[in-house]
């Protein structure tokens, strides 16, 4: 019982003031992976780098959402279960696997889109 408050206290806390206000959908992204591998997200579950998930500081876990890279065009649908990035000018960050295909590989411009 304490282990489940406890965790439902971390997945309350972890939803940033910010979630309803306006949320950036244009600008920096960078992935992130490896070293995070099999570490529990801010949403709880697991982080497996070839998934298609990402993180943002102002969506609520669960966002579907289009991702298209500016500079090469390729976008792919990625699920937000993270909160991030902490690099200023950034408003996401891609798991390693959503990076790849949407061919980000370093910073790059991105144009978020809410997929209903």
């Amino acid at each position: 019982m304490c282990k489940q408050l406890f965790v439902a206290a971390l997945v309350l806390l972890s939803v940033p003031a910010a979630a309803g206000r306006h949320c950036p959908m244009v600008g920096g992204a960078t992935w992130y992976g490896p070293g995070f591998a099999g570490r529990r997200t801010a949403s709880v579950e697991r982080f497996d780098p070839l998934a298609m998930t990402l993180a943002s500081r102002c969506l609520p876990f669960g966002t579907r959402l289009r991702i298209t890279d500016l500079r090469t065009g390729r976008s792919a649908i990625g699920r937000v279960n993270d909160r991030g990035p902490y690099t200023r000018g950034n408003i996401v960050d891609l798991s390693a696997g959503l990076a790849r295909r949407v061919g980000l590989t370093g910073r790059d411009v991105v144009r978020l889109q809410i997929v209903r």
